[in-house]
């Protein structure tokens, strides 16, 4: 009896513990609205065929998905985010029907990327699995095909997930590779470079263009070569590599050289100077400034020549020659005259004026200043300054006697 009444608690208590939980099934997660069945649309034939679509049929089954997306998109401008993707899901699905996977992950990505802009993380979720296990069933029925290859990386850039899309292309690239398809090379190319930039990675996006840089070459495509140079200065600027920027930007120079358009130099110039000031190069800053002014001038670019000159100027005083600071502001002051810029003369007599009062230069300092103050007075602009500046000079020059 004891047994039987033992037996009998162990089994109350198990109950007990167990809640009756034993006979509750297990949760199952909601179906992927993208991969419900199409059979029963009323915009397919029912009775449902076997055959393909007639082309009547698929004119009219394209018309109509046309409006579903046409219809969805009114609902997002109305603020009706889940019927707007609920509609746009239907019609997805009938792509699939109409066109096939290529047509489905066309739409896809298209619907994908209204997702990602409107922050729609379940939607982008949803799209991105589907889009998955497209990729996965075609890779397993051998049907990966280039076209749907590229839909497929470009889907993947649309939602914003960059590691599937750098696998499709670098994929894609292999295959142009192994072909010597130069165009689809350096099309792919610039792709997965853009693909890092989005996430700042420079070194890879840098490294890329080098290659591409090299293609272009080897193609002698010079308009490419530019861009390509262009694009890698830029690169090397955001990463601060001044090292870096200032190697392409040389190699620019001389791309510029060897399409005989002079006119881009001087500004490069000025930009390779400060380049070799941040790398603690001053003579080669120097020559490279002294570069840009004469290429400047001798093309009447004076804004670029100006420029030159003041950063030599510049470097000069930096480096404690401020004898070759005032040779070169004097050139300065003919350049500033020839373009008639009179605020940049007006500045250019203030700096002479200043290096003078240093040297205790009194006349020459006061000479430079009253120029400054000449035309300070024609444009109304910075008058007290200079007449603070005379008067500077002059009480200087008498607690000097």
């Amino acid at each position: 009896m004891r047994k039987v009444q033992l037996l009998f608690c162990i089994a109350a208590l198990w109950v007990g513990l167990s809640g009756g939980t034993l006979a509750q099934p297990a949760e199952t997660n909601p179906p992927n609205p993208l991969e419900l069945d199409t059979t029963a649309d009323p915009l397919l034939p029912n009775p449902p065929v076997e055959r393909p679509l007639s082309p009547l049929e698929r004119r009219r089954l394209g018309e109509a998905l046309d409006q579903l997306n046409n219809q969805a998109a009114a609902e997002l401008r109305a603020g009706n985010l889940e019927d707007a993707f609920d509609i746009w899901y239907r019609e997805i699905r009938l792509r699939r029907v109409l066109g096939g996977r290529l047509e489905e992950v066309k739409t896809l990505g298209r619907v994908g990327e209204i997702a990602w802009s409107r922050n729609g993380k379940s939607q982008v979720q949803l799209i991105t699995k589907r889009l998955e296990t497209i990729q996965q069933n075609a890779e397993e029925e051998g049907d990966l095909e280039p076209e749907l290859l590229g839909a497929l990386g470009q889907a993947y850039q649309q939602v914003r997930v960059p590691r599937q899309a750098l696998a499709i292309y670098e994929q894609i690239l292999a295959d142009a590779r192994q072909q010597g398809d130069l165009q689809t090379q350096a099309e792919i190319l610039e792709t997965i470079a853009q693909l890092h930039l989005a996430w700042f990675d420079y070194p890879q996006a840098a490294a890329i263009y080098e290659e591409l840089l090299a293609i272009a070459q080897a193609r002698r495509d010079r308009v490419a070569e530019v861009n390509y140079l262009q694009e890698l200065i830029n690169i090397y600027k955001q990463s601060q590599k001044p090292e870096n920027a200032l190697r392409i930007k040389e190699r620019l120079v001389d791309s510029y050289l060897n399409q005989e358009n002079y006119t881009q130099i001087p500004a490069l110039k000025v930009a390779i100077g400060a380049d070799y000031e941040a790398l603690n190069q001053p003579e080669q800053a120097s020559r490279s400034y002294q570069e840009a002014y004469a290429l400047a001038w001798s093309s009447q670019q004076f804004a670029y020549a100006s420029d030159a000159l003041e950063k030599l100027a510049q470097l000069y005083l930096s480096y404690d020659q401020p004898d070759y600071a005032l040779k070169v502001y004097e050139t300065l002051i003919i350049v500033e005259q020839q373009s008639y810029n009179y605020y940049g003369l007006m500045q250019a007599y203030d700096q002479m004026g200043q290096i003078y009062l240093a040297q205790n230069n009194y006349d020459q300092a006061l000479d430079a200043f009253q120029n400054g103050l000449v035309l300070a007075q024609s444009l109304q602009y910075q008058e007290t300054h200079f007449a603070r500046q005379i008067e500077r000079v002059n009480q200087e020059e008498t607690s000097n006697k």
